[in-house]
């Protein structure tokens, strides 16, 4: 069964200042969707799918040389990021066959390591649902609720042993994933959608090197992890690392 990656990068990245949208803004001497795709642009995954605003006019001046033509931009975003996965996968159905296995990442997750993106596909691929890279709690979780005045009071306290911080990529059967996202319309990743089918899908130990961009204080933190591991050897300007296979 073959694997294939699906970032949505339709977003215009409103918790950012400026009009430029999020995946475009320069990191590393590259866009920062650039980096996403890299990351997850390795060997088995076949082709990686970029969904795009439908006016998108700055993908085709991003250099995806380096990734050997297994990138296929699709310009068929949404309004929201399940939308624009649905859309996506729909746009998707003829390359793929209905167990195909789809990574969902997210274009603002530039610095995804390596044997992150390993562990899921190595665990996930041996796993009957699918599942997501994900971080157990660390900090204590509070619950809030605003008092008569407005004002928010801590309602109480969450047991973080059971808390998890969900991240990308998320990995799961086209169809299933497809079915899924069909019948929710209000989730904020993949797997609150297969969840809503009754099904469990798998937490995998990711990384906090996995930082989602959110605010513009995030790009330093990236673009220093970035600079970092090419000093290291890891160029992020090389081409694509090889990854483990699927079963």
């Amino acid at each position: 069964m073959a694997l294939f990656a699906l970032i949505p990068a339709a977003g215009a990245g409103t918790r950012f200042s400026g009009g430029e949208p999020k995946q475009y803004l320069p990191l590393a001497g590259k866009p920062m969707l650039w980096h996403a795709i890299r990351a997850v642009c390795v060997r088995p995954v076949e082709t990686v799918f970029v969904v795009l605003a439908p006016g998108d006019g700055q993908f085709s001046r991003l250099d995806s040389s380096a990734f050997g033509g297994r990138v296929e931009p699709l310009y068929c975003g949404g309004a929201t990021r399940r939308d624009s996965v649905y859309n996506g996968l729909v746009a998707m159905t003829p390359a793929m066959e209905a167990d195909d296995w789809v990574l969902v990442h997210d274009a603002a997750r530039p610095c995804l390591p390596r044997e992150d993106l390993e562990r899921l596909i190595a665990e996930c691929s041996a796993d009957a649902i699918g599942g997501i890279l994900a971080l157990p709690a660390a900090d204590t979780v509070k619950r809030a609720a605003k008092d008569e005045g407005g004002v928010q009071r801590i309602a109480g306290s969450e047991d973080r042993a059971q808390l998890w911080l969900a991240q990308t990529p998320q990995m799961f059967r086209a169809a299933l994933l497809a079915q899924a996202l069909q019948k929710a319309k209000n989730v904020t990743d993949e797997a609150a959608a297969i969840e809503q089918l009754g099904l469990k899908p798998r937490l995998v130990l990711g990384s906090r090197e996995n930082i989602k961009v959110t605010f513009a204080e995030d790009l330093a933190i990236a673009e220093a992890m970035l600079r970092r591991r090419s000093r290291e050897g890891g160029n992020p300007r090389g081409s694509p690392p090889e990854a483990a296979g699927t079963t």
